[in-house]
């Protein structure tokens, strides 16, 4: 079974969120951006990551204050952060120690 969290992405809600944020930051890395350079942003980030306990809460998972919108550079950094991974295909997992 998928956590509640991973169904939320597939949300109208969501969709219509993220596109209309990628829009807002003329669909730029914000991160990139600051830094002086032009890329363009592949992800929007939840600054404060959803969970299961968190996803119905819509100043969490739909607000514009708590999104970023990164490029796939950026995302891996910051997911790298809390010891996550980012695949080819953008998917994030938790990363796993070796035994």
């Amino acid at each position: 079974m998928r956590p509640r969290k991973d169904k939320f992405y597939a949300t109208n809600a969501w969709v219509n969120t993220r596109n209309a944020y990628l829009r807002s930051v003329g669909g730029l890395c914000e991160r990139c951006l600051k830094a002086g350079v032009i890329r363009g942003a592949e992800f929007v980030h939840h600054k404060v990551h959803l969970t299961d306990n968190n996803v119905d809460d819509p100043d969490i998972a739909l607000s514009f204050g708590n999104l970023e919108a990164l490029c796939r550079d950026c995302h891996a950094a910051e997911h790298a952060k809390r010891r996550y991974v980012v695949d080819a295909n953008g998917e994030v997992h938790v990363k796993h120690s070796p035994l």
